[in-house]
């Protein structure tokens, strides 16, 4: 027997001594080339292992591959707190990041669809326009003349032109709306400029702003607004930059309006800051571009069709009836690039994203969408041994649609690869060909190896993940009934056919179908608003990255006073937002660093030491912590610290309440909001909305995140919340929360344009009994009917 080569013999990532967060000194070994599932409950540390510590390092190493020149340009990346990590590959993190914030950004683009669909029409599309720039929205068309100098012998000077045709629409710079301004909102014409006509965040008239306005000499800065001549009131708004000098300092002075569309408007608005953001939705209407009819391409563009199809119609169609198209193709001189786009597009069918289109933009894409579009791009990808890193990639999915996931992930697995999968659904962990569980609590409770092997040995061993794994909730005996019902009439919203339903209030209602049947359209695009609802969903909390669960509940305003009221000083000194904030790094407790275009760097304030405080107020104690360790605190053992004793602080006390209330229990309350995921910054807004007046509430997956034996404590919630009075409605895809439920409106049949009629509306026993629909045929072998 020939023996085995010393490079077959490295099938372990092998981790030694992992401190990161919560783990406590973690040893493991991961076999390469495999399928492995990490569980355990919501912050027993499955992302600080995976993706803090493996990840995180196999990043870093990469980096320091490049030169040293490439390095100045890239975030320096510190290494993770572990004694030895041996056996890594290239790590490919597949998250569930909002897909860039850049307007122009599409599902097409964001993938390589759109670059083949553009060479795809640059070769066959009648009439020949040009390449596939022409075809790009993303590039604008430039024309240019001018004199060159050629030495040949004899030195001549020639008259040359150049053109490149882009495919930009040039009204709306490939945005497809255009942006009207409310001239009301950006000054007040009663008032002279250095009297602060300008109300435009920033533009104040004590800084460099006020400093050209002055200086610049094309109108009188003490004159009030509405008595300028029509040029001076043209170059205050509209002038394009022109270069002045003020004050012996050469500088460039442009038109307000210009101004703002570079600053503000050509951002993506989720981006900006909130004052910022208020401004913007306040002053500016966003309308359909009427050149290019929000298609985003010139007209050239648009003129060049294969088989009747311009490229606006084919990003316009559903991705599902793309490919259909793409398959009608025939044509020798292209077959390699026809064989790559089918391929993209019956991944993305195969995913369970074929309602999508290719010209919907990227960032209205829930975190489950946008981490199966990065998939597609990983699908078609040529490399092999490299680790594939999944967050929860079975968010947003129907159980149809999981068992298509499963094919996936076990695809990339069979081509080679390393797949290290986080995840909480017992269809996914099944597939696994190791598991491993963290735990055994959350938190400072968390961050061991409780069992690591396979699938049967969990379900016998002792753990908490092994204990829940057969945990089935049956149907309920007697259902609530109804108090009153909110009617639906003709809800069109995106893909909903005409929908006419009535949900019953005063009852848990399920809304039910797979991914794209129209759950969301019915819920958040249809209730009329005057239905007082509260909705709850995972989208990002607008907020700073100084945000925190204290102060987005509302929770530092009791804290603060208690400590101003104990010490004798000012509530602002226990603000790390007013006068107690560290003078390094702002309150901020790390020091960021913007690199433009690429992903930004922070590192821990060195001042503070990553407190945030300055160190005199951290002298003032309370209960004999200060500060700082109290916004330290899981917010479990906040509660008890604010429950009794010399801290006792009922206001304080009723908010942690409401988070341990919601399975928050282990997150500590200064922790960044932007660290959470999607189903935790939802359960922080249901803790918050809590005590909201509002009698309809409206959630979004609140499993989403959730151990199956957090599944259970979210389910009592939900009872109290229906037993209090309230009316509760949850788009769900967990089968436990459907059978729990009171009522199921069921959408389908199918996704897209396939989908949005309702299929079922009922009670889960007549949905088990009739099994007319995939969601009942789920349902009945999950309830075992």
């Amino acid at each position: 027997m020939s023996q085995a080569h010393p490079a077959d013999t490295h099938d372990m990532i092998r981790v030694h001594g992992a401190r990161e967060n919560n783990l406590k000194d973690v040893s493991i070994e991961i076999p390469k080339r495999r399928l492995t599932v990490f569980t355990g409950v919501s912050g027993s540390g499955k992302s600080s292992l995976v993706f803090g510590t493996i990840a995180a390092e196999s990043q870093r190493m990469i980096n320091e591959t490049y030169s040293a020149f490439v390095q100045g340009f890239m975030p320096t990346l510190s290494r993770p707190e572990v004694d030895r990590l041996e056996g890594l590959t290239t790590a490919i993190v597949v998250d569930q990041q909002r897909l860039g914030t850049d307007p122009r950004s599409t599902v097409g683009t964001a993938t390589d669809v759109n670059a083949m669909l553009r060479i795809l029409f640059s070769r066959l599309g009648h009439p020949h326009i040009g390449g596939p720039n022409a075809f790009s929205f993303n590039v604008p068309s430039v024309r240019g003349a001018g004199a060159i100098t050629v030495e040949r012998g004899n030195t001549t000077t020639e008259k040359r032109t150049f053109a490149r045709l882009g495919g930009m629409c040039p009204r709306c710079e490939g945005r497809g709306s255009v942006t009207d301004l409310d001239l009301t909102q950006l000054y007040d014409e009663t008032k002279s400029l250095g009297e602060g006509a300008i109300t435009v965040p920033g533009y104040s008239m004590d800084g460099w702003y006020g400093r050209i306005f002055r200086g610049c000499g094309f109108f009188d800065p003490d004159k009030p607004i509405k008595k300028f001549t029509k040029q001076e009131l043209h170059d205050f708004l509209h002038k394009e930059p022109t270069k002045i000098k003020v004050d012996g300092i050469n500088l460039t002075y442009e038109g307000l309006i210009p101004k703002i569309q570079k600053s503000m408007l050509s951002k993506d608005v989720d981006a900006l800051q909130p004052h910022v953001r208020a401004f913007v939705e306040r002053a500016v209407t966003f309308m359909t571009c009427p050149d290019c009819d929000g298609t985003r391409l010139a007209e050239a563009a648009r003129s060049s069709k294969i088989k009747d199809l311009n490229i606006a119609d084919a990003c316009a169609m559903q991705i599902s009836d793309l490919a259909e198209w793409i398959r009608g193709l025939d044509e020798p001189s292209v077959a390699p690039l026809l064989e790559g786009l089918r391929h993209a597009l019956d991944s993305f069918v195969e995913i369970g994203l074929g309602y999508l289109s290719l010209e919907r933009p990227a960032s209205t894409l829930s975190g489950g969408e946008a981490q199966r579009v990065k998939l597609v791009r990983h699908l078609g990808s040529s490399l092999t041994d490299v680790t594939y890193v999944f967050d929860e990639p079975t968010i947003g999915l129907h159980p149809h649609d999981i068992a298509r996931m499963n094919d996936l992930l076990r695809q990339l697995r069979d081509k080679g690869n390393t797949v290290l999968v986080i995840e909480h659904k017992p269809e996914t962990i099944a597939i696994a060909d190791h598991v491993v569980d963290l735990g055994p609590g959350a938190g400072t409770g968390g961050g061991q190896i409780c069992f690591e092997g396979s699938l049967q040995q969990l379900r016998t061993s002792d753990t908490v993940t092994g204990r829940h794994l057969g945990d089935r909730f049956a149907l309920k005996d007697t259902v609530r009934t109804p108090t009153g019902k909110l009617p639906i009439r003709g809800a069109s919203t995106h893909n909903l056919r005409d929908v006419d339903v009535d949900i019953p209030l005063g009852v848990l209602v399920a809304v039910t179908g797979v991914a794209g049947s129209g759950k969301s359209s019915l819920l958040h695009g249809s209730i009329p608003p005057e239905a007082g609802v509260v909705s709850v969903d995972q989208g990002a909390i607008r907020g700073s990255r100084r945000s925190n669960p204290a102060t987005y509940t509302g929770l530092l305003e009791p804290i603060r006073k208690a400590f101003a009221k104990a010490n004798g000083v000012k509530p602002a000194l226990f603000s790390a937002n007013s006068d107690g904030a560290c003078p390094t790094c702002n309150g901020a407790g790390v020091v960021y660093m913007d690199l433009g275009m690429m992903a930004g760097v922070s590192s821990v304030c060195e001042e503070c030491d990553g407190k945030r405080f300055e160190a005199s107020v951290l002298q003032y104690k309370l209960g004999g912590y200060d500060i700082s360790e109290v916004l330290a605190m899981p917010v479990s053992e906040a509660t008890a610290f604010f429950g009794a004793g010399e801290a006792k602080l009922p206001p304080a006390h009723a908010i942690l309440q409401r988070l341990t209330d919601v399975g928050l229990g282990y997150l500590t309350i200064g922790q960044p909001l932007t660290t959470l995921s999607g189903g935790e910054r939802q359960r922080l807004k249901l803790a918050t909305h809590m005590a909201d007046k509002g009698g309809v509430y409206v959630l979004d997956e609140p499993t989403a995140g959730l151990h199956l034996a957090d599944v259970e404590q979210l389910l009592a919630l939900l009872d109290r919340l229906v037993d209090a009075g309230k009316s509760v409605i949850v788009i769900e895809h967990h089968q436990s929360v459907m059978a729990h439920a009171d009522w199921i409106i069921d959408l389908g049949p199918g996704a897209g344009h396939d989908g949005g009629t309702i299929v079922f509306d009922g009670t889960p026993a007549d949905l088990v009994a009739a099994r007319s629909t995939l969601t009942g045929e789920h349902l009945a072998s999950y309830v075992g009917a």
